[in-house]
């Protein structure tokens, strides 16, 4: 639907890559995840029932949050390309460490990592939202956040609490 493509194109939004561990690891792009409850620690993600990433979050029953800095948006186009390559191979241009609760990629040098187990999901139209309990939470350094807006990528500044955004 053109309408709500373009009314949400107005909403910004923080930029992520989803992983998914095992035999067949597996990266998307994603900025539909949203913090849902504290406690118990959850959190939720969206993915479309076509993507390759839900077969891999069906399967091992977790996934991985990276939250992207404004200096990796690089790093979010290429997992939001349908032409990286599948399973190991996508992560071997990407610098990342195995997550020490799941061992699902972590990329480097993101502002934060969250790791979670599946406990829900519930199907809402051509997606599935993943519900998932925190297992394990770390943040990297204090930097800008990549958020997407208008349908761009963006750089947050530190300031922009305080009404200073900085395009990027």
């Amino acid at each position: 639907m053109v309408a709500l493509r373009k009314v949400m194109s107005t909403f910004a939004t923080g930029v992520t890559v989803l992983t998914v561990g095992g035999d067949t690891p597996h990266g998307m792009t994603a900025n539909a995840f949203c913090s849902v409850s504290l406690d118990p620690p959850l959190v939720l993600c969206c993915v479309s029932g076509t993507a390759r990433l839900h077969k891999a979050v069906v399967t091992q029953g977790h996934f991985a949050v990276s939250v992207l800095c404004a200096e990796q948006e690089d790093t979010a186009r290429y997992f939001a390309s349908r032409e990286r390559p599948e399973g190991k191979e996508q992560f071997a241009s990407v610098p990342w460490l195995p997550g020490p609760s799941t061992g699902a990629p972590l990329i480097a040098d993101a502002l934060a990592w969250l790791e979670c187990e599946v406990t829900e999901e519930i199907e809402a139209g051509d997606h599935s939202v993943f519900v998932g309990r925190v297992v394990h939470a770390d943040a990297g350094a204090d930097r800008s956040a990549l958020v997407f807006h208008g349908g761009a990528f963006r750089g947050l500044s530190h300031g922009a609490a305080n009404g200073r955004v900085k395009a990027g």
